[in-house]
C-alpha cells in the first residue's frame, strides 16, 4: 500500500485565478504550519510542485524527512490568458462558465483543460510510486492538482470533485490499495 498526503500550499491571498504564476505563500501562521508538520508521518518522503508557494510550504513542513526533487507536473492548472484575472474580468463568459461547470476538454485560451491537468498529475504520481513503491509520500501542491486525485479516489466526475473544498495548509489523504485509490480524508485541517 502507498499513502499520499496531499498538502495544499500556504495562502497567496490573491483574489484572481492563480495557476502557473509564481506567487509566494504566506506561512506566517507558524502554529498552523507546526500542527500540519506534526500531523504528517515522520518517515514520509516530501515532494512539491516547482512553484515557490509549494516549495516554501514543503520546506516549512519537511523537518527530518527526505526530500524529492520538485516536480513541474505538480503545478496548478495553467489558466493561460485568464491567469491572474478575476472571473468577472473574463470577456467570454460562456467559455469560463463552461470551463468550471463542465470540466473536461474545455480550456482557457493558451491554457490547459481539466483532462490535460489530470493526465499531467497522474504521470507525476505514477513516477513517484514507481520510484518509491510502498512509501508514504507528502505531496505539496495546489487546489486543482489535489482535486484531480480526489476525483480518482472517489471515482466521480470532475464537476463533483470541484464540490470539495481544499483549504490552504489542509491534508487530503489517499491510499493506493487493491489497484485503486481510496480517500481516507479530504481537506483535513490539523
Amino acid at each position: 500500500m502507498s499513502r499520499f498526503f496531499w498538502v495544499r500550499h500556504g495562502p497567496t491571498h490573491a483574489k484572481t485565478m492563480v495557476g502557473w504564476s509564481d506567487l509566494p505563500a504566506d506561512l506566517s501562521d507558524t502554529a498552523q504550519v507546526d500542527r500540519l508538520a506534526g500531523h504528517l508521518p515522520e518517515n514520509a518522503l516530501v515532494i512539491s510542485s516547482d512553484l515557490s508557494r509549494a516549495r516554501a510550504t514543503a520546506d516549512a513542513i519537511q523537518g527530518q524527512r527526505d526530500r524529492l526533487a520538485h516536480d513541474m507536473d505538480l503545478r496548478e492548472i495553467h489558466f493561460g490568458d485568464w491567469e491572474l484575472k478575476r472571473f468577472d474580468e473574463i470577456e467570454d463568459e460562456a467559455l469560463i462558465r463552461n470551463f468550471w461547470d463542465n470540466p473536461g476538454d474545455v480550456r482557457p485560451p493558451n491554457g490547459e483543460s481539466w483532462h490535460e491537468v489530470s493526465a499531467r498529475v497522474d504521470r507525476a504520481v505514477a513516477r513517484v510510486m514507481a520510484a518509491h513503491p510502498g512509501r508514504d509520500i507528502i505531496a505539496v501542491a495546489h487546489f486543482g492538482v489535489i482535486l484531480t486525485q480526489v476525483q480518482q479516489a472517489l471515482q466521480t466526475g470532475a464537476y463533483e470533485a470541484f464540490a470539495h473544498r481544499i483549504e490552504n495548509l489542509s491534508v487530503t489523504e489517499l491510499h493506493w490499495q487493491g489497484g485503486r485509490w481510496h480517500a481516507k480524508g479530504i481537506n483535513h485541517l490539523p
